[in-house]
């Protein structure tokens, strides 16, 4: 019937237009946003949904979580080199130097990111972090972790 039937034929039933407002609606990693409230415009005949104001989530269990993600990534982008670690520690052949510059690359690099990620002052410095830029979209403030 929805696509069958006019706006006024549902209207008569009961269905109308609804037209949901995003001024308050934040982004869901970093912020609790409120259950939308309805309201029926009896001129229009149509219904708008609103968001009250969104509250910001707890700053230090976001970096955390943040820190958390990021040294897991590091530590997946070393795995498939750790056998190399473990060869060399046991008196095995060494580790290609290359590949040691690559690991501590990653290393070095998850930490600044950290570094980063605790200095956020609040919610929304912490999510700019994350925001690729639009002059180039492959760069964004925290920057990526290198490949191994």
């Amino acid at each position: 019937i929805f696509s069958m039937w006019t706006e006024a034929e549902l209207a008569v039933i009961g269905i109308v237009p609804v037209t949901t407002d995003m001024t308050n609606f934040k982004n869901k990693e970093y912020y609790i946003n409120t259950d939308i409230t309805y309201a029926y415009n009896t001129e229009t005949g149509k219904a708008t949904g609103t968001y009250g104001t969104a509250t910001a989530k707890a700053i230090a269990d976001l970096k955390t979580s943040h820190k958390k993600a990021i040294n897991s990534e590091a530590a997946n982008r070393l795995a498939p080199t750790d056998w190399m670690v473990l060869r060399e520690a046991d008196g095995g052949t060494a580790m290609p130097s290359d590949i040691k510059t690559k690991r501590a690359a990653v290393r070095t690099k998850a930490n600044a990111m950290c570094v980063q990620i605790d200095g956020a002052a609040n919610v929304d410095a912490l999510a700019a972090l994350y925001v690729y830029n639009n002059a180039d979209p492959a760069v964004r403030p925290l920057g990526e972790l290198p490949e191994v």
